[in-house]
């Protein structure tokens, strides 16, 4: 007689195991690295490996104290994963104690703590975003200029000394590597549209900027794009489902052209808010976790719909520009009653019904 074998999310319908998923998943970014990469220099690689190396070191040691199988626990990707999705986040010249706080605060604090994989409530490299958000603002907002426009060239070991020493070897600042060939200080077209509406200026107004082009900030709509491409494929590969990703686009965009219709001087399109920020990564990397998400086809379409509501709605009126982190974990914390209202009927719900009224009529 055959055992049945109970075990905690994530659980997929296929014959991939976990690490296999993981995997996938890392090697759909790879497109939306390159380009990051690309516009905004190797400084993307170096906090990638750092996150990844971290997040891989705090897991087998704490696996190690638990007297856990350490080997399988590395072997299934999920903090190496988890590394690399905080790595995409970070800005690419942000202090290497960033990177390292931020992956330790993931494994040890968000997936462990709660008993590992399968138990932790929060999305790990969201959860950590938030928090190195909170606490460390002015480095979690060094974002440069795409290389194009940068005042200043660097190289990789300018970056890697900048990384490690806040310096580059002829002793320039991160500030000073932040400013672009018109003399201004970088920001993301997200904090650069926010900062212009506080300042009394209109959304047209806004985009006529070198960093803009057109209805979209140069380099970041491509990255965007390039994340779609891979998102794609993970559904095509059936590694995850559609119902999230749409669901989540769907309402973030509907929300943005109901704003913008009312009024376009103050609220941007719906074309801004897809090409920009973390909309896309979100989408199809975060959001569809499969520990922290909802596990019901219907649920999975709240979840999305929701997440892709307070996005706009914290961009438009939060204090955070790029509100994706913020929106997971909120909607992460109403996952359990999600779950709960939309779980379906146990099988055999309605015969077993049907019975009992027959039994009353006789």
């Amino acid at each position: 007689m055959s055992k049945l074998k109970v075990a905690s999310s994530p659980h997929h319908h296929n014959q991939r195991d976990t690490g296999q998923v993981m995997r996938l998943v890392a090697y759909a970014c790879i497109p939306g690295i390159m380009l990051q990469t690309w516009y905004f220099g190797v400084g993307v690689l170096i906090q990638i490996a750092l996150c990844m190396l971290t997040a891989i070191v705090t897991e087998a040691l704490i696996v190690e104290l638990r007297k856990k199988n350490t080997e399988r626990v590395i072997k299934d990707s999920s903090a190496a994963l988890a590394g690399l999705l905080l790595g995409i986040c970070l800005p690419p010249l942000a202090p290497w104690w960033i990177a390292v706080i931020g992956s330790f605060f993931a494994i040890a604090i968000v997936k462990q703590a709660y008993g590992g994989l399968g138990f932790n409530m929060f999305n790990p490299a969201m959860a950590a975003y938030v928090m190195l958000l909170i606490s460390f603002p002015v480095q979690m907002t060094s974002w440069l200029p795409p290389i194009s426009l940068a005042e200043l060239n660097f190289s990789i070991l300018d970056a890697i000394y900048t990384v490690f020493t806040g310096f580059t070897i002829d002793g320039y600042s991160i500030e000073q590597l932040r400013v672009g060939a018109d003399g201004v200080s970088m920001a993301t077209p997200l904090d650069h549209v926010k900062t212009s509406l506080v300042e009394g200026y209109t959304v047209q107004e806004a985009l006529q900027t070198p960093i803009m082009s057109g209805a979209w900030g140069l380099g970041w709509a491509q990255i965007a794009i390039a994340y779609l491409v891979g998102g794609i494929a993970l559904i095509k590969l059936n590694v995850i489902n559609w119902h999230i990703p749409g669901s989540m686009i769907l309402a973030a965009m509907l929300t943005a052209l109901i704003l913008h219709l009312a009024d376009s001087s103050q609220y941007a399109s719906p074309a801004f808010h897809f090409l920009n920020g973390s909309l896309v990564i979100g989408a199809f990397f975060i959001a569809t976790d499969p520990v922290s998400a909802a596990t019901t086809n219907k649920g999975r379409l709240i979840f999305g719909a929701s997440i892709g509501v307070w996005i706009i709605i914290i961009r438009t009126w939060g204090s955070y520009p790029d509100a994706v982190a913020f929106a997971v974990i909120l909607m992460n914390m109403a996952v359990p009653l999600i779950d709960y209202y939309t779980r379906p009927r146990t099988y055999g719900h309605k015969l077993k019904t049907s019975a009992i009224n027959n039994s009353e009529d006789d």
